[in-house]
């Protein structure tokens, strides 16, 4: 199983700035990168505590950072002082730039930018057909306008600062210093570089130069995702506040049929539901969970067919036909309304039994 952690101060982030009334404060960078981080690592830790246990780990832009200290890399301390150090000088950048999504592929775009390396970049390569690039407003709507005359989609996204782009390089020496001061262990789950979208080396993640790169570079998650399936990944979760990796994932894949992508959590729906939802749906496809750790009190498992459930209905159905009614010692009538016939032993009377319904007799409806 692989798990996949979400894209784009050392003060305490306030808990209302991630969970309460005021989320217009995550339209900056300073607070975003911080509460995207804390909530994939607590949700991380949540699922680690049913039992899912990730055997594969990739990130996407900040969520690499989180993958890094599941992964073991980082210590929490370390870990938040990075994510801090890289929102807090990002969020001091003067605010500008562009970052827009193509219906593209990287081979398409790559030319587009040539000659513009200094103001555009490709920011991201997220599927076979799904690029995003970023820098210098005119130059990126110009890549976007092109893109837009062949008929493509593109969408323009909401972000103060033009990310993974030639615009964050004053940043860079300062985020080299805090980068250097951190410890770094090798990883104890495999994970994957969204730098290079393979496997990482011995000593990649422990490099402070390469989260010097992720600041700057373009994230390669189609890469990631192709390398996970080649190493047999089957099944994926997404740790984060939405579903946009997923979708990513399965339009990654060479056989997505044969790969189950997963979402913990949905916007629109209630976190509690979703996030069972998609536990439920990662065991059905093979995952371990300790269904036990979410009851109030001690449960037995109930064994159940082995066989998957053929759906076949076994309810009886009601019958319009009247049945044998002489084995029942009546009569008919043939009568539209009086059904069947018994006579009484008291001699000349008679006692007739029969059901008025509008599927015998639609007529009725017109006479209520």
């Amino acid at each position: 199983m692989s798990a996949q952690f979400g894209a784009d101060t050392l003060d305490p982030l306030p808990h209302d700035t991630v969970l309460g009334d005021a989320g217009h404060l995550l339209a900056t960078t300073g607070h975003a990168q911080p509460a995207l981080f804390a909530f994939e690592v607590a949700l991380h830790r949540l699922v680690r505590s049913l039992g899912v246990t990730p055997d594969h780990l990739l990130g996407h832009s900040i969520g690499s950072l989180a993958a890094a200290h599941a992964a073991g890399v980082l210590s929490l301390p370390d870990a938040c002082r990075l994510v801090a150090a890289r929102a807090r000088l990002m969020q001091a950048l003067p605010e500008g730039g562009a970052m827009v999504a193509l219906q593209a592929g990287e081979d398409e775009v790559l030319p587009l930018l040539a000659g513009a390396e200094d103001r555009v970049a490709l920011a991201a390569v997220n599927g076979p057909r799904s690029v995003v690039v970023s820098g210098e407003e005119s130059a990126v709507l110009d890549v976007t306008a092109r893109i837009e005359a062949l008929g493509r989609r593109t969408k323009r996204l909401r972000v103060s600062h033009a990310f993974h782009s030639p615009l964050m390089d004053p940043v860079l020496d300062e985020f080299r210093q805090v980068a250097a001061a951190l410890t770094y262990h090798e990883p104890r789950i495999p994970t994957i570089s969204d730098v290079t979208g393979e496997p990482a080396a011995p000593g990649e993640l422990t490099d402070p130069e390469h989260w010097v790169r992720h600041v700057r570079q373009t994230v390669r998650f189609h890469d990631g995702v192709r390398a996970l399936e080649a190493l047999g990944v089957r099944r994926t979760l997404e740790i984060g506040p939405d579903a946009t990796l997923t979708a990513l994932v399965t339009d990654s894949l060479a056989a997505p049929a044969d790969t189950a992508a997963v979402a913990l959590l949905r916007p629109g729906h209630d976190d509690t539901d979703a996030l069972l939802a998609g536990l439920a749906r990662a065991h059905a496809h093979g995952a371990d969970v300790d269904w036990a750790a979410l009851t109030p009190r001690p449960a037995h498992a109930v064994e159940l067919p082995t066989y998957p459930f053929q759906r076949q209905r076994h309810w009886p159905s009601a019958g319009r036909r009247t049945a044998d009614l002489a084995a029942a010692g009546l009569a008919a009538t043939g009568h539209p309304l009086l059904g069947a016939r018994v006579d009484l032993p008291d001699g000349g009377g008679h006692l007739f039994t029969s059901r008025l319904s509008l599927a015998d007799q639609p007529w009725l409806a017109d006479h209520a």
